[in-house]
């Protein structure tokens, strides 16, 4: 069948490129997440830190079983997380297959989250002891917790998630010679 003859061949395409990109990513991510995770563990010795530049970035492998930053929810923690995990990434799965192909940004914050939600699960279903963390950053007084590849792209895509969602429902106000006219409410960005 010959694509560009056919109705439905550009739609298939556009299709397939969208499922093509969002898999590229959320590959990307998971590979960096578990590379970064399986250097520090055999590199670094626990709880020791290793600053790498100046007292601003440390290396400081720990294992976290908690939820982020370090709380705790007892001794099912680990298995509440993945159920969470698990039903985040259905949720966003139903987002991914409203979102139109050529809607790049929003398949990008989706995929860093399903990217980096998957390089946690994994800790989390691997071992007991918790999710890999080495990333430490300090100022002065303040220190970040400790976090991960997998956190970075996690809170990263969450927030362009975000600021996608916000944009599309932000109103556009009509040019002035249509609202002297009286050319009707104001329109919304496309998303």
């Amino acid at each position: 069948m010959d694509f560009d003859s056919s109705p439905l061949g550009p739609i298939a395409l556009r299709a397939r490129a969208k499922g093509v990109f969002f898999a590229a990513v959320v590959a990307g991510v998971v590979v960096v997440d578990l590379l970064t995770k399986q250097m520090v563990t055999r590199a670094l010795p626990p709880g020791q830190p290793v600053p790498v530049v100046g007292d601003y970035v440390t290396l400081l492998f720990i294992q976290n079983p908690g939820v982020a930053f370090g709380i705790e929810l007892g001794p099912y923690g680990q298995w509440i997380m993945v159920g969470l995990s698990f039903a985040a990434l259905m949720l966003l799965g139903t987002m991914y297959r409203t979102t139109a192909p050529q809607d790049r940004r929003r398949l990008l914050a989706m995929a860093l989250v399903w990217g980096g939600a998957i390089g946690n699960m994994i800790d989390r279903l691997r071992s007991a002891r918790g999710v890999v963390d080495f990333l430490v950053f300090q100022y002065q007084d303040w220190q970040s917790p400790v976090f991960n590849v997998a956190d970075v792209a996690v809170t990263s895509g969450a927030i362009l998630l975000a600021l996608c969602l916000w944009q599309e429902k932000v109103p556009v106000p009509a040019p002035a010679q249509e609202r002297r006219r009286g050319a009707g409410p104001a329109r919304t960005l496309p998303g």
